[in-house]
């Protein structure tokens, strides 16, 4: 994982994991060999009660790519959280901290990222336009994309 303010100003807090907690995000790292993920997953399935799991992937061969990357571009909330376990490639979430400041965080292999309901955020592919994740949801129909 990369951290950095996208607009920096001298009386920004340190960014850290720390200050992504504070605002309410979680952020870990997972062993990828053999699954060894999948029990910290079912465990955070059970602490938060996540239903259902899935694994997507975006590439540069996805029909309507930029069509699909279009639609969380623009800022927006979801009022379920927006759970991501990146399993190969790379994406750019950025997240508003409570004093509306953009956070840039850009996972990769091995992250797990956890936006919380109501934190409004936006998500990029980078330029090698390609990730595959476990999604986990409470509620699919919680994942509805509210813009800003």
């Amino acid at each position: 994982m990369q951290l950095a303010w996208i607009d920096p100003q001298p009386d920004y807090p340190a960014l850290d994991v720390a200050h992504l907690r504070s605002v309410g995000v979680t952020y870990e790292q997972l062993e990828l060999a053999d699954d060894a993920y999948q029990p910290a997953l079912d465990a955070l399935k059970r602490e938060r009660g996540y239903i259902e799991q899935d694994v997507i992937a975006l590439a540069p061969e996805t029909d309507n790519l930029d069509a699909i990357c279009a639609k969380f571009a623009d800022e927006h909330l979801h009022t379920d959280d927006e759970v991501r376990f990146v399993l190969a490639g790379e994406g750019i979430f950025d997240i508003r901290d409570d004093a509306d400041r953009w956070m840039r965080v850009t996972v990769e292999a091995g992250d797990l990222i956890v936006v919380p309901k109501d934190r409004h955020h936006r998500f990029f592919l980078t330029d090698s336009k390609q990730i595959r994740c476990v999604r986990l949801f409470q509620d699919s129909a919680g994942w509805v994309p509210h813009y800003r």
